[in-house]
């Protein structure tokens, strides 16, 4: 049976409607790929987590952001590798995982800062509720032709034996290093090689990365210290708000964008977050007042 004119011309429309969808997606990712062509927009990076003050919460809640990072990338098709883990009982000390594919750093810079949660804390027998802080850092890892001056008398080297997997050599050796760079406090550790030598390159190599970015922050912005900005792991400097209770939103400080499915976030879908920082950095706005972002408890 022929369809008449009218027939026709709606399933035309409906042909056209079913193709917006995918249409509006690849021009979203033009959009996107726009802002990113900053310096080192392409390269890997480091991504740091460490918990602030609070004990075993907030080692729990860096735990529960290392799953979220680990969850995201994989997602998105990036690959990582863990340089280094402090573990404790109920979560981590630190962590940091080299997070490896084109646009890493690009994609990740915008998660630097402090990130909060409000919850029932698992840990009170009470079941009060409890605001735990943890600070993540990111990272670019530099390519070898960048020169980063790092003077041998300001650096302070310890060994340890490692603690994460690796073989049975890591129990028998103190092949982990740990560097401190006096002048800033900036410390790495790396222990997923099998020498002290080559895990002290690959802390060097880290080191490096934030001090070229610490370098490069002051330049642009002068008396700003980028250190200083996470040594206050708490109220007033978060960039991000979880909350599981009394009621469940995840909202950025900065760009103000939110949602209410808290849980899709933490298995790792950050898109959402991440798009919106890039337009917002792109766009060279000023970071919202934290008093004015909704989520008080």
């Amino acid at each position: 049976m022929e369809l008449s004119e009218a027939d026709g011309d709606q399933k035309t429309l409906a042909d056209l409607i079913g193709q917006l969808g995918p249409l509006r997606k690849r021009i979203d990712a033009v959009e996107l790929s726009t802002f990113l062509s900053e310096e080192y927009d392409t390269a890997d990076c480091y991504l740091s987590i460490k918990p602030g003050a609070g004990g075993t919460e907030s080692c729990d809640w860096a735990s529960m952001l290392l799953r979220m990072y680990q969850r995201w990338i994989e997602k998105a098709g990036f690959k990582f590798e863990v340089m280094d883990l402090q573990e404790e009982d109920q979560g981590i000390k630190s962590v940091t995982l080299q997070v490896k594919g084109r646009y890493a750093y690009g994609n990740l810079k915008g998660e630097k800062g402090v990130h909060r949660l409000v919850r029932i804390s698992p840990f009170d027998a009470n079941a009060r509720r409890h605001t735990s802080f943890t600070a993540v850092d990111v990272t670019p890892v530099l390519p070898d032709d960048i020169d980063v001056t790092v003077r041998e008398e300001d650096l302070k080297m310890d060994f340890f034996r490692s603690s994460g997997a690796g073989g049975q050599h890591v129990n028998k050796t103190s092949s982990a290093v740990r560097l401190t760079h006096i002048p800033t406090g900036i410390v790495v550790t790396c222990q997923i090689e099998r020498s002290q030598h080559q895990n002290r390159d690959v802390a060097m190599r880290m080191l490096k990365a934030k001090l070229y970015k610490m370098q490069k922050e002051a330049q642009e912005r002068e008396l700003k210290n980028i250190q200083g900005e996470l040594k206050n792991i708490g109220f007033g400097s978060q960039i991000r708000s979880y909350v599981f209770c009394p009621y469940t939103l995840v909202k950025d400080l900065r760009t103000g964008e939110s949602t209410s499915n808290v849980h899709g976030v933490m298995d790792g879908d950050l898109d959402r977050f991440i798009n919106a920082y890039l337009k917002w950095h792109a766009a060279g706005e000023k970071p919202r007042n934290v008093a004015d972002a909704g989520d008080e408890e």
